[in-house]
């Protein structure tokens, strides 16, 4: 039989002087100490690991104060959004009363969105500057009996914009979808907020957004004759206004179908487009200076 090393162990009693000697074999304290090592490796494993779950939950007690701050203050912001809505409600009705008061259409202003063609109700900032813009107006009682004073400049004499002539009248290819069409006025390159003047003496029977032309306003100047303001990106008059040459009726935008900022600019004789081209030849490019007036507005 082979031999095995081993530890003796003396054990000595105190009183009786006996000596007593234990083998323990090495393959027993090296699994002693294995089993040791097991152990305290166990032992920082747990440690470890209630440290790890107490640090989450007081990350997770953080995350829940903050949720809980954030809920507080979207609701405090819900409120005010509910009362911001309940004024808009009201200044809308109110606006709508006056508009039919005065003869208007009811029909509040509206916007596209070029990238998906979906109708946007105004907001509160636009439907306050309207209801401005409806105290401030001066609206015609007489919408389609003109007096005789309105035959002193009632043929367009003026450019609505200083801008490059970009796009003229007639057959021209689709700047869209690159096919060919008709033109039916002009279009003229201004930067966006251009101010845009009224041509001619005038009543304003349109001033409401339209399909390709985005926000548009018609001047009526009797005779049959009309001009066209499109694409524009604010309006500064409404329907029913009396308005003169020279006068602001909007700013120019890229509203509707258009590829950037631009005055579309049309001269309709009893509805049929015609080519704008000689009245603007005609026409002063600087605006007239506002001195005294010819008309009681």
């Amino acid at each position: 039989m082979p031999h095995q090393p081993y530890f003796v162990l003396v054990l000595a009693h105190s009183l009786h002087g006996r000596l007593r000697r234990v083998h323990i074999p090495h393959k027993a304290i090296y699994a002693a100490f294995t089993l040791a090592l097991i152990g305290c490796f166990s032992v920082f494993g747990f440690v470890s690991s209630y440290a790890r779950m107490t640090w989450k939950v007081a990350n997770y007690n953080s995350l829940r104060q903050e949720v809980d701050s954030l809920r507080a203050k979207y609701q405090e912001l819900q409120k005010v959004t509910n009362q911001k809505n309940e004024q808009l409600a009201t200044l809308e009705t109110f606006a709508s009363e006056v508009s039919v008061a005065y003869g208007l259409k009811s029909k509040p202003e509206t916007s596209t969105d070029i990238s998906n063609g979906a109708p946007l109700a105004p907001n509160f900032r636009e439907s306050l500057g309207e209801y401005n813009l409806l105290q401030s107006a001066s609206i015609s009682k007489l919408f389609r009996t003109y007096p005789k004073q309105w035959q002193t400049n009632i043929r367009p004499s003026l450019w609505p914009v200083e801008g490059r002539l970009m796009s003229p009248f007639g057959g021209r290819t689709d700047p869209l979808s690159g096919e060919g069409a008709i033109h039916t006025g002009v279009d003229l390159s201004v930067p966006q907020g251009t101010p845009v003047h009224v041509a001619a003496d005038g009543i304003v029977v349109h001033a409401d957004w339209s399909n390709g032309y985005g926000r548009l306003v018609i001047v009526d100047h009797g005779n049959g004759l009309q001009t066209y303001y499109g694409h524009l990106s604010r309006f500064e008059v409404v329907t029913g206004q009396e308005i003169r040459r020279g006068d602001i009726v909007g700013q120019s935008g890229s509203s509707g179908r258009v590829t950037g900022p631009n005055l579309h600019y049309e001269v309709r004789m009893a509805g049929t487009p015609v080519n704008p081209y000689p009245y603007l030849a005609k026409s002063a490019l600087s605006l007239p200076k506002h001195g005294a007036r010819d008309l009681p507005f």
